[in-house]
C-alpha cells in the first residue's frame, strides 16, 4: 500500500485502527527486515507490539498477551500467499501472588528468585503451499522473554539480561522476545494540520523515551527464500486474538509502515486489519486516488501528483522492478525484501531513494528514515516532482546494537529527574526518615504503620457512623 507517511492516528501503526487502539498487547507497531549487517547470510525480522510504552509504568509493566497469537509470515513466490509462518505464543508464570511487586529485589539473572513475574514463549514453524498448512513444527519451547526494565536500582545490568533472553536453534536461527527501546524515530505533531500548518512543528522525536516489545528472529536466508535464484521475500506480521470459544481471530496485520493510517479510510481499517495480502485488492482504490497528497495540497499548495498513481502500486505493492519485485507478482501489500542484496558499511538514512539499494523499500533497515522517504514519494519524487520533504528528524534518540537483536536497550523505569541530596528526601517523606540510621526497613515500616493508622482511623469511623445511626 503506497502513501506511506505519518497518518490518521499515531506513529507508524501504532493506534492505527478504531478496535486495536483499545488493546494495545495485540497491535502491532512495526515491522522491520533486513540483511544481517553482521551475518549477510541471514535475515534479521524485528516486529514491535504494545506501543508508548511508558518505562515507569508498573506495577504490572508489559507483557505479550497470553490469548494471543504473534505471527511472522514470509511469501518466497510474490502469490500474496504465506509459505512460512513462525508463531510465537507466550505464557506467565508468578512465584508470589502475594505480593503486588514484579521484582522483590535486584534481579541479575532471567532465573533470579527476586523477578517474581517471568515470561516464556514456544515458537512454531508453520509450512504452507498455496496459503493451506501442510506441516507445523515446534522449534523452541519454554525460552525466557527479557522482562520490562523496571529500573537501575531493580535491574542494574539490564543488557545482561537481554543477552540472556537470546536463544539459539539448531538451524542456525536466533530468537528474541523481550522489552526494547521503540526503533521508530518522527515528530508526531503532524496531525496538528501537517505540522502546525506552516510547519513550525517539526523537529522533535516524539516517540524518544518510549518502549515495546519486541519480538526479532534471524533466520538463515536460504530457509526462507524459494531458490538461489529467487530470494525475494515478502514478510509481514499478525496478530492474532482467542475469544471465547477458543478461536482465534486475526485483530493486527502490518507489512509495509504507515500503511493503515493514511492508505485506508476509517471505513477500511479494521478490515484492513483482519485481511490478508491475497485479498489486497479491494483497498486498490486507496492507492491509486490517496489522500495525503491532496491534503499536502490544501495546507502547503504543493500540487498533487496526477491521478491514478500507478508509480506508488508498482513501487509499494509489487517492489521496485529490478530490485526486489519477484516474478509474477501479485499486487499486495508486503515488507519486500532481496535476500541476495549485501548490507552496506554505510547506510543512508533515504535507502533507495539516495542510492543505497540495501534499504527502504527493499526491506526497513532500523535506521532507514522512512518518514522522509515516503513523504517524498507521495508527493512525486518518481515522477519526476523532486523534493526534500521531510519531519526533521533523522535518527533514532538511542543508538542501535551492532549485534543481534540490534534494537537499542529499553529505557528505564527510574529515567527523570532525582532528588538533589539526601536531605531533600527527608523533608519530602517527613520525619519518619531522620537520623543517621535511616535505611529501607526504616522506611517500609513506616510506610506499613502509616498504612496501619489509615486502617485504625478507617475503623473509627465506621464504629462512630455506626454509634450514630443506633441513636
Amino acid at each position: 500500500m503506497a502513501t506511506l507517511v505519518p497518518g490518521a492516528a499515531y506513529a507508524s501503526s501504532h493506534r492505527e485502527a478504531p478496535l486495536i487502539s483499545g488493546t494495545p498487547q495485540y497491535d502491532n507497531t512495526d515491522v522491520y527486515a533486513f540483511v544481517s549487517p553482521d551475518h549477510p547470510d541471514t535475515t534479521t525480522i524485528v516486529a514491535n507490539w504494545i506501543p508508548f510504552e511508558e518505562p515507569a509504568g508498573g506495577p504490572n509493566f508489559f507483557p505479550f498477551a497470553e490469548d494471543a497469537q504473534y505471527d511472522l509470515h514470509i511469501d518466497n513466490n510474490g502469490d500474496a500467499k504465506e509459505d512460512l509462518t513462525f508463531r510465537y505464543t507466550f505464557k506467565t508464570h508468578v512465584k508470589n501472588k502475594k505480593t503486588f511487586l514484579y521484582n522483590t529485589g535486584v534481579v541479575e539473572s532471567l532465573d533470579d528468585a527476586d523477578l517474581n513475574i517471568t515470561q516464556t514463549y514456544d515458537l512454531e514453524l508453520i509450512k504452507s503451499k498455496k496459503g493451506k498448512v501442510e506441516h507445523e513444527t515446534k522449534i523452541a519451547d519454554d525460552v525466557p522473554v527479557a522482562p520490562s526494565n523496571v529500573g537501575k536500582a531493580s535491574m542494574p545490568h539490564y543488557s545482561k539480561l537481554r543477552d540472556q533472553a537470546i536463544y539459539k536453534l539448531s538451524s542456525g536461527a536466533k530468537t528474541f522476545a523481550g522489552q526494547a527501546d521503540d526503533p521508530f524515530f518522527l515528530d508526531l505533531r503532524v496531525f496538528d494540520l501537517l505540522y502546525g500548518g506552516d510547519l513550525s512543528e517539526v523537529g522533535n522525536d516524539t516517540l524518544k523515551g518510549y518502549n515495546v516489545n519486541s519480538i526479532a528472529l534471524q533466520v538463515p536466508n536460504d530457509l526462507i527464500a524459494e531458490s538461489e535464484h529467487q530470494p525475494i521475500v515478502g514478510i509481514w506480521s499478525t496478530t492474532q486474538r482467542e475469544n471465547a470459544q477458543g478461536h482465534y481471530s486475526q485483530v493486527s496485520r502490518l507489512g509495509m509502515p504507515l500503511v493503515n493510517e493514511v492508505v485506508n479510510p476509517i471505513k477500511d481499517k479494521d478490515k484492513f486489519n483482519a485481511s490478508e495480502p491475497k485479498d489486497d485488492g479491494q483497498f486498490l482504490k486507496n492507492v491509486t486516488n490517496p489522500e495525503l497528497p491532496k491534503l499536502i495540497e490544501a495546507i502547503y499548495k504543493i500540487k498533487a501528483p496526477a491521478e491514478p498513481r500507478n508509480d506508488l502500486v508498482d513501487v509499494f505493492l509489487k517492489g521496485v522492478k529490478g530490485l526486489n519485485q519477484p516474478p509474477y507478482v501479485t499486487p499486495s501489500e508486503e515488507l519486500r525484501l532481496n535476500t541476495s542484496i549485501k548490507p552496506t558499511a554505510s547506510p543512508k538514512r533515504l535507502g533507495v531513494l539516495d542510492g543505497d539499494n540495501a534499504g527502504f523499500p527493499n526491506g526497513r533497515r532500523l535506521t532507514d528514515d522512512v518518514i522522509d522517504a515516503s513523504l517524498q514519494v507521495v508527493e512525486g519524487e518518481l515522477v519526476g516532482s523532486k523534493n526534500d520533504l521531510g519531519d526533521a528528524v533523522d535518527k533514532n534518540d538511542k543508538s542501535f546494537e551492532k549485534y543481534f537483536p540490534y534494537v537499542a536497550l529499553p529505557t528505564e523505569g527510574s529515567r527523570g529527574a532525582t532528588a538533589k541530596s539526601g536531605a531533600d528526601v527527608r523533608s519530602q517523606l517527613g520525619d519518619a526518615l531522620t537520623g543517621s540510621d535511616t535505611n529501607t526497613t526504616l522506611i517500609a515500616s513506616s510506610a506499613g504503620a502509616g498504612a496501619a493508622g489509615i486502617l485504625l482511623i478507617g475503623g473509627g469511623l465506621m464504629w462512630w457512623r455506626g454509634r450514630r445511626r443506633a441513636y
